[in-house]
């Protein structure tokens, strides 16, 4: 066995052994309340693995991001839900790669021990959605900081997040050559800001997800709060963007893994008419052609993040991987309700909320919609179809 090899089997043991101690009645009875988990995360980060990409220095494990995957797709792979913390992995690349020295030292400890948690993510408006370059919130720059004013939407775990990485404007649009230009990102300490400066409204969605919309008024905050260079802010983003991706395609991944062993389990287990369903081609069919479909998946998820490792923050490969991972879930998911069959929507069995849960990937963090049209303009050469 390779020592690559090695790690991701030690990681999936203690993945495991976590995710034996919050059972599935724990996460029926979180969605049926739609209440956070934290006592999962907070076991998470204790044991270290939302430090995964944390540097020794700052108290991480400095695992490559071929390596992190491993950790959510484990997750997924036992039924629960990485999304209530996964996004403290994919915001750090912005942190890491373009904060301060300062910054880095003032936060990083705290979020390797788990005593600080970067959660929230605010970039997408009620007005702009995808159209990112056209968001409306506004930092206005003063002698000592910024005043920033405006609205996200889908800012999931904002109410459990002690930081806030906030995507702004900071030059008007009319007033930049490239619409890409005079955006700005902010590391904000939610803690230090003042209710009456940032409100934060609960979604109900259908899933447990923890999104909100927030609403920031005159808040003022330290010029240190900027991360990077002012005005390249969503150069920064994108970057982040591709980790984020590979992320969340290693959650499908786990899911249509979840999906295919309870139906297959369950088909083998359920007798009807003195013999056990899978043995139709109706039942196994769809079931073998979602497991191809992951496998081949899985490996653009690993060729995506190994390029990402190596320095090649390669667009194509993130984004396909994202595509075809989501894809793959859906097809898993579809293929497990159908074999549980009635029993699929029955609270107790646990497939519903997993179909509702992995059906949120064909919509987020980015819609299939726009990888396609990602992939026709960018990779194929074809007129921009949108904007």
């Amino acid at each position: 066995m390779s020592e690559l090899d090695q790690l991701i089997n030690d990681i999936h043991i203690g993945v495991d052994a976590i995710c034996s101690e919050f059972p599935m009645s724990y996460w029926r009875d979180l969605d049926r309340n739609r209440e956070y988990p934290s006592q999962f995360v907070q076991k998470l980060s204790t044991s270290g693995y939302l430090a995964a990409l944390i540097p020794e220095e700052y108290g991480g494990s400095e695992l490559g991001l071929r390596t992190a995957l491993e950790i959510l797709k484990r997750i997924h792979y036992n039924g629960a839900n990485a999304a209530a913390c996964h996004a403290q992995m994919y915001i750090m690349g912005t942190l890491l790669k373009h904060g301060s020295k300062d910054q880095k030292q003032k936060y990083l400890p705290g979020i390797a021990s788990g005593d600080i948690r970067l959660q929230a993510f605010g970039v997408t408006e009620p007005n702009t959605g995808t159209d990112t370059l056209s968001l409306k919130t506004f930092a206005k720059k003063t002698d000592s900081g910024y005043i920033i004013n405006g609205q996200k939407i889908w800012t999931s775990r904002a109410e459990y997040s002690d930081l806030l990485l906030l995507l702004a404007r900071t030059t008007p649009i009319e007033q930049v050559t490239k619409k890409t230009d005079g955006l700005s990102v902010f590391l904000i300490d939610m803690r230090e800001a003042s209710g009456e400066h940032i409100q934060i409204n609960p979604i109900r969605t259908m899933i447990n997800h923890s999104t909100t919309e927030i609403f920031i008024q005159d808040l003022q905050v330290d010029k240190n709060t900027l991360v990077g260079n002012e005005g390249e802010g969503f150069k920064y983003i994108l970057s982040g963007m591709n980790a984020e991706r590979v992320l969340i395609a290693a959650e499908c991944i786990g899911d249509a893994q979840w999906f295919i062993r309870q139906a297959s389990e369950y088909g083998n287990n359920r007798i009807l008419f003195n013999a056990p369903i899978s043995k139709n081609q109706g039942i196994q069919f769809p079931i073998s052609n979602s497991y191809a479909h992951m496998k081949a998946a899985e490996l653009m998820v690993h060729h995506a993040a190994e390029k990402f490792d190596n320095g090649i923050n390669d667009g194509e490969s993130a984004n396909i991987a994202k595509l075809l991972a989501a894809d793959a879930s859906w097809m898993a998911a579809e293929a497990c309700m159908q074999t549980f069959g009635g029993f699929g929507f029955a609270e107790e069995y646990d497939i519903e909320r997993k179909y509702r849960e992995t059906r949120l990937y064909q919509v987020a963090p980015i819609s299939t919609n726009m990888i396609l049209s990602y992939i026709a303009e960018k990779i194929l050469g074809m007129p921009k179809s949108y904007g």
